[in-house]
């Protein structure tokens, strides 16, 4: 008689042969909290940071736990819009939002958060042209010869499931939908005392265990670390902080090459990251890292964090007025995507991005270059958009893998 559970079997099982009893492996199950869903790739727990299109770029969503770093552009203007968005993702979510800011009061930035379409965005039809069709009749349109055979490029890649909402930014979110939310600020010069202000003018001192602590405490009374359970279902705590590491934070990484604190954002960044792995929280930061005189704080900014998204706006640079990025505002860069329960990580299929602002949608698109010109256009024109090139290969090419190069 068959000894019984080898390999897997009874010794029933393993006399007849008819039948086995193998059995899928249980495995344990996601919580079903409102706003989330499962990584496809992974099974990370995924919520969506407000924007579609930048939740496409980052593997479908940002993972429960993790660390979002914005690296703001010149003026601040998209990464404060892109934390608006996702505080207001969270509101509409019904997610604990937990805000904090140094520069202006977080009660107002949640008053400012962009109001959510009600009706569903229309579906943007795009027409595919079969490379059989081109070039019949006289009327036909022309193609230059490298776009020919590209796949069809959808301006807004969403997944076929729905998760995220689009917001107007000509209107605010009604106080009414504010209130069904739990809402938690931290307004830096409001924690500080007027004696450490004083002695702080003569020396920059940072100390960001307040912030921490406020966080902790958050993360503690709402039972997402699981010390104190949640009454009824689930929830997640959306954590977002605004400019963190600017002079306005005390802090003197932007303002000298050698900063007296020059450990003190990657030490709060260290905890904030071993905090959020073990709660149901994720995190938000916008950082002025074009300010920060040493290089090195923004390197180990990067590899504290677990996924790391630049910005880079045309206002004010010369790019405004290069005919090459007229349909767009800005550059966008993916530095980092981290790997979760796996060995490599979702990366998108190029490298090349950007991102264009409208009243309804903030989107984020494949940069392409436009068509070849015609005998009828000018050479200067021309020479404009060969200059234009030489600016995005050297623009987009610090985040291209290997020795690629645009075609032209």
């Amino acid at each position: 008689m068959a000894a019984p559970g080898v390999g897997g079997m009874t010794g029933r099982n393993v006399q007849s042969g008819a039948e086995t009893s193998f059995r899928r492996k249980a495995r344990g199950k996601l919580p079903g909290i409102r706003g989330t869903r499962p990584s496809v790739h992974n099974g990370q727990l995924l919520v969506s940071t407000g924007v579609p299109s930048l939740d496409h770029i980052l593997g479908g969503g940002l993972a429960v736990g993790t660390l979002l770093v914005i690296e703001e552009d010149t003026y601040s203007t998209y990464s404060n819009l892109l934390l608006k968005y996702f505080v207001a993702e969270g509101v509409v979510s019904g997610h604990e939002v937990f805000v904090a800011s140094a520069s202006g009061d977080p009660q107002t930035i949640l008053k400012d958060l962009p109001a959510p379409l009600t009706d569903e965005l229309p579906k943007k039809s795009v027409q595919k042209l079969e490379p059989e069709t081109l070039g019949k009749g006289e009327d036909s349109m022309k193609i230059a010869w490298r776009y020919q055979n590209l796949p069809k490029v959808e301006s807004m890649p969403l997944s076929s499931s729905r998760f995220g909402h689009y917001y107007d930014i000509s209107k605010t979110m009604s106080l009414d939908m504010l209130q069904l939310v739990k809402t938690h600020s931290f307004y830096y010069p409001q924690m500080i005392s007027l004696e450490e202000a004083y002695s702080s003018s003569s020396k920059m001192t940072c100390d960001y265990s307040q912030l921490l602590h406020s966080i902790q405490r958050a993360v503690h009374q709402g039972g997402f670390d699981g010390s104190n359970p949640q009454k009824g279902e689930k929830n997640i705590l959306r954590i977002g902080i605004q400019s963190l590491g600017s002079v306005l934070w005390g802090d003197d990484i932007c303002s000298d090459e050698r900063p007296h604190n020059v450990h003190s954002l990657t030490r709060f960044l260290y905890a904030l990251r071993g905090l959020l792995r073990s709660s149901l929280s994720v995190c938000f930061i916008t950082v002025p890292a074009h300010l920060i005189q040493n290089k090195a704080i923004t390197v180990r900014v990067r590899n504290l964090s677990d996924t790391v998204v630049g910005l880079e706006s045309f206002i004010g640079s010369e790019r405004e007025s290069n005919p090459l990025y007229k349909d767009y505002h800005g550059l966008l860069y993916v530095h980092k995507i981290p790997r979760l329960n796996s060995l490599i990580c979702d990366e998108t299929d190029t490298k090349d991005l950007a991102f264009k602002l409208k009243r309804k949608l903030f989107s984020i698109e494949r940069l392409h270059l436009p068509p070849d010109l015609s005998d009828t256009v000018s050479r200067s024109s021309k020479q404009d958009v060969a200059g234009s090139a030489k600016l995005l290969s050297s623009g987009c090419g610090t985040a291209a893998v290997g020795k690629k190069h645009l075609d032209f």
